[in-house]
């Protein structure tokens, strides 16, 4: 038996490691030429210290409580040099990825195909390699190199993990370089570098109801994470506010109804910002944020989009006097920033 562990460094780069049966986690990576911080090794000096945000394991009895107290253990802390998986994992390491002499992962694939989704934007498909095993937890983000150039940008998955076809929603940028290669000169089977994943905005696991908040290609990652909620099934209510411009920049809503379909409790609000648009919600994606949606603060808010909507978003919680328990977000900046909350 092995299981799947994702390391998370404090620089936002998450690399995966293989577990093996009763393996330690630091024991594993050290395996896989991870360097995760170690002292001692033997659960004497907590040098190793991290917090498990999902999965099971063992931490067994053989550790100091000054390495580890109860309390810290009772908040899903761990000794990677204690900690045995039980099951997948994700374990946030307190540490730089350069000092534990780990880099972000570089991936290949083939151009699949580019679909003019909207005036504002454009769908990316790209074919990985065979055996190129590009993990990532659903919200993360690769850069992508342009091919011809010595530049890359940044891009949220909107495909599943897994997948050996990797899905992207981009900005149509008038002068972007990224977009002007994908509107001008891409050609199926052009050959694209991913370098990643990374970022800390990701699905945690599901305790509570769930609010996702998205602006323009800010969808990709809600998209992601959608997908992981289905395969792996979901009890708790999830509620989507998607905001865009205009009315033909709504995007992807077929994937959206079918969301609908396969999760029980699924239910999505789409908000259009222009005045003179025929939409039944108009404004931003505050105007339709209602205090109830925060279920008394009792629900997970996750929140993608530019600096404008983040912020606005950010100040609408503080005028409502409520935060919600827990609350992920990230901001994206193209060159040219026009959607706004």
């Amino acid at each position: 038996m092995e299981y799947r562990i994702a390391l998370n460094f404090e620089d936002g780069v998450t690399r995966f490691i293989q577990c093996r049966d009763n393996e330690t986690v630091l024991d594993a990576a050290y395996r896989q030429r991870i360097n995760l911080p170690m002292d001692c090794s033997d659960g004497v000096c907590g040098t190793c210290k991290g917090q498990c945000e999902r999965g099971e394991f063992d931490l067994g009895d053989e550790y100091l409580e000054e390495a580890l107290s109860d309390e810290e253990a009772a908040r899903g802390q761990v000794l990677t040099c204690q900690m045995v998986p039980a099951s997948d994992c994700v374990v946030r390491i307190a540490a730089d990825s350069t000092r534990c002499k780990t880099g972000i992962g570089e991936y290949a694939g083939t151009l699949a195909g580019v679909e003019t989704l909207s005036d504002d934007s454009l769908e990316l498909s790209i074919d990985l390699d065979e055996g190129a095993e590009l993990g990532f937890l659903p919200g993360q983000y690769v850069n992508i190199d342009i091919p011809g150039e010595n530049e890359y940008r940044a891009y949220s998955f909107s495909s599943a993990p897994g997948e050996t076809r990797a899905t992207f929603l981009i900005r149509n940028v008038p002068d972007g370089r990224m977009s002007g290669y994908l509107r001008e000169r891409a050609a199926p089977g052009d050959r694209i570098t991913l370098r990643g994943p990374l970022g800390s905005f990701y699905l945690r696991p599901v305790s509570r109801p769930i609010l996702m908040l998205a602006g323009g290609t800010g969808l990709a990652p809600m998209l992601a994470m959608l997908a992981q909620l289905q395969a792996q099934g979901c009890e708790q209510p999830v509620h989507l506010i998607y905001g865009v411009n205009q009315d033909d920049h709504l995007v992807k809503c077929e994937a959206l109804d079918a969301f609908t379909e396969a999760l029980p409790d699924f239910a999505y609000t789409t908000v259009v910002v222009d005045e003179t648009s025929d939409h039944p919600r108009k404004g931003y994606v505050t105007h339709h944020l209602a205090a109830e949606m925060l279920n008394d603060g009792d629900v997970d808010v996750y929140l993608c989009g530019p600096p404008p909507m983040v912020d606005a978003v950010l100040t609408h919680f503080e005028s409502l006097g409520q935060q919600p328990a827990g609350f992920y977000y990230e901001k994206f900046t193209p060159k040219r920033v026009e959607e706004a909350a």
